[in-house]
């Protein structure tokens, strides 16, 4: 890997004497049209920071149509990212530094921007139209309205198209790689490797080499005009954050991308074929694309014609044997609720993963949300329970898979497994587990007869249950003598047959609830490090970030608070109960209407109080540092 301080080949003769400033932690932001590669430019960037041994979180943020009107703020497209020498949670609260490629890119992000910030903007775009499109009555650059940051105008457009001059492309094509420009100057800025984004670049491009070489050229270009350029005289170091990772082998990951190597993995330790029933929908379509890489893994890939089709694909695949899994987000689960009802009837290993976006309805699609616990708890007609896992982080997204194939193999039946956009599109370094490290999921499918009648003779029971775990036999279609009826109408204890027995349906629904109930998940940890905490802050799925740095924060100020994170929703653990009275007040923060605090309020009794947001954006950490420090004094 190329060193942090040298430039990249053919750089600039040219050079000045820079000074060079040591930082503990950045939060930069690119932003621009949605067509401008801000969330390339952003990967790129966070990728060379990861190589490098920072640690770090990313927060993409993209408009939902596939190409919003150009110039316009509904169609800005950001992606921002947090790097430090020392251990992160978030992505940050507000950017230390913002790349401005158009007058709608810096009206929507600057009230983010806190004083002394800098922002780099592309002056090429700052023209009269382009300004009145988003409400400037005059340019920004010259009204005094930005003198209280630090501002680098810089005609992006221009210098890469002048850069670009000994490629055969005609100025627009050239423009477009002005991202890769400024990824180059913000490259120099921070000292970040350049190997591996000019590898990525001719990988990218290697049918187009032409392309890449002039990606690469731009790229080159804004790092030595970092270089030599007498505006930018500081540039900045941020050490690899080396006491922040146990030892062994890292790498940066998405929480889509984790959950997928999760899946892969579950179905190995399974000694299962993975099979993924589906249907593309925003944020979760990212998984069936990446599934659909590894067939090699015993992965099979089936992109249905709707969430209906998928989900009953999944559910045939699940009685033949395989791990099946469907993916989704709300509008999606409101489709598959009536099979999975009927999974949790046939009591089959089926794993439901829903990637949270903001809704009702459409909503949403590409901003972040928590709102379908409630969906997931109750969503079916009847009593129909099903277990809900929840990752914490990007990274996690891989342990809560497999986590959820071991309830689904173990128990038979359908697991929700509750992911949300900001994990899913968010990214940070993950630690490679060694194969010794992982569970043994492997159960055994049934082999032969398990009853005996009164008259003696042997026979096949499909719902004769296990007496630890209460789940069924797992019978593969073909197997001699085990052929058993299977639909949605009740079945009779035992024979699996169909029955309309009042006693037998309590008894059956009783069941299926006892072993939902019976699942054997750890106990909730609570981190208290004083031990003398009045305040606890509980939290599920993605708040875990936001509410351990706000709890950090309180700490670092002398207060004293307790923080306890569920991975298991239903059921839950079972000292949430005792955890939960031994604290004075509790406070859930949620992003949603208080799903949670309404679950744990109404089973224990507690006053937990709700600190909730809907608006598409994950928790700030000061947000909730202040919402705790005025719960901590309340009366």
């Amino acid at each position: 890997m190329q060193s942090r301080t040298t430039p990249p080949p053919e750089r600039a003769t040219t050079l000045q004497q820079n000074e060079i400033r040591r930082l503990d932690r950045v939060v930069i932001r690119f932003a621009g049209d949605s067509g401008d590669g801000m969330q390339l430019t952003g990967d790129r960037f966070t990728s060379e920071t990861a190589s490098f041994g920072n640690d770090l979180s990313t927060l993409p943020n993209f408009p939902a149509e596939i190409r919003a009107p150009a110039g316009t703020l509904p169609g800005v497209s950001s992606f921002q990212l947090h790097f430090a020498d020392h251990d992160i949670l978030t992505p940050g609260d507000a950017p230390n530094v913002l790349v401005a490629m158009n007058p709608a890119a810096l009206k929507a992000n600057l009230p983010d921007v806190p004083p002394g910030a800098e922002i780099i903007v592309n002056t090429d775009e700052f023209t009269t139209r382009a300004m009145q499109k988003v409400g400037f009555a005059e340019s920004p650059l010259d009204d005094g309205s930005l003198d209280a940051f630090q501002v680098h105008p810089v005609p992006l457009t221009t210098l890469t198209v002048g850069a670009l001059k000994g490629f055969d492309l005609s100025r627009k094509d050239a423009g477009r790689s002005k991202n890769m420009f400024a990824l180059g100057l913000l490259s120099w800025m921070y000292h970040r490797p350049t190997e591996g984004t000019e590898k990525f670049l001719r990988t990218k491009f290697a049918k187009k080499p032409d392309i890449a070489e002039a990606n690469i050229a731009a790229f080159r270009a804004g790092w030595n005009f970092g270089e030599t350029t007498e505006d930018f005289a500081v540039s900045y170091e941020v050490a690899p954050a080396t006491s922040a990772f146990a030892p062994g082998s890292y790498r940066n990951i998405s929480g889509n991308l984790a959950l997928s190597y999760g899946l892969i993995a579950a179905g190995r330790l399974a000694d299962l074929p993975l099979y993924l029933g589906s249907y593309p929908i925003t944020p979760a379509s990212d998984i069936l694309h990446e599934l659909s890489k590894h067939k090699n893994f015993g992965v099979r890939t089936f992109q249905a014609e709707d969430e209906i089709a998928g989900i009953g694909a999944a559910l045939g695949a699940a009685f033949g044997g395989s791990l099946a899994v469907t993916t989704t987000s709300g509008p999606g689960v409101a489709l598959k609720s009536e099979t999975i009802g009927l999974a949790v009837s046939l009591e089959l290993p089926l794993l439901v993963v829903d990637i949270q976006r903001g809704g009702p309805s459409t909503g949403l699609p590409t901003k972040t949300e928590q709102a379908d616990l409630l969906q997931a708890m109750f969503g079916r007609n009847g009593e129909a329970p099903v277990p809900i896992v929840a990752p914490r982080t990007p990274a996690d997204c891989f342990d809560a898979a497999i986590e959820a194939a071991r309830i689904a193999v173990s128990y038979r039946t359908p697991v929700f497994l509750l992911s949300d956009g900001y994990l899913a599109n968010g990214s940070e370094p993950w630690r490679i587990p060694e194969q010794e490290q992982l569970p043994d999921l492997r159960v055994p499918f049934a082999s032969g007869t398990n009853h005996v009648l009164d008259d003696g003779t042997e026979v096949f029971w499909p719902y004769k249950r296990d007496p630890r775990t209460l789940a069924r036999p797992w019978a593969i279609p073909g197997t001699p003598g085990l052929e058993h009826r299977i639909g949605g109408i009740e079945k009779q204890d035992g024979t699996g047959n169909i029955s309309y027995d009042p006693a037998n349906h309590d008894f059956m629904v009783r069941t299926r609830q006892a072993k939902i109930d019976g699942i054997e998940v750890p106990d909730l940890e609570v981190d208290d490090a004083t031990g003398d905490a009045k305040l606890l802050v509980l939290g599920w799925g993605s708040t875990y970030g936001p509410i351990t740095a706000a709890v950090r924060r309180l700490r670092a100020a002398g207060q004293s608070v307790a923080q306890a994170h569920l991975r298991h929703l239903n059921p839950f653990p079972r000292n949430l109960g005792e955890v939960l009275r031994a604290y004075d007040r509790v406070v859930i923060p949620e992003m949603n209407l208080g799903q949670l605090a309404t679950l744990v309020r109404a089973k224990y009794l507690v006053d937990a109080r709700s600190f909730t947001q809907v608006n598409g954006m994950p928790f700030q950490a000061e947000q909730l540092a202040t919402a705790l420090q005025e719960a901590l004094h309340a009366r």
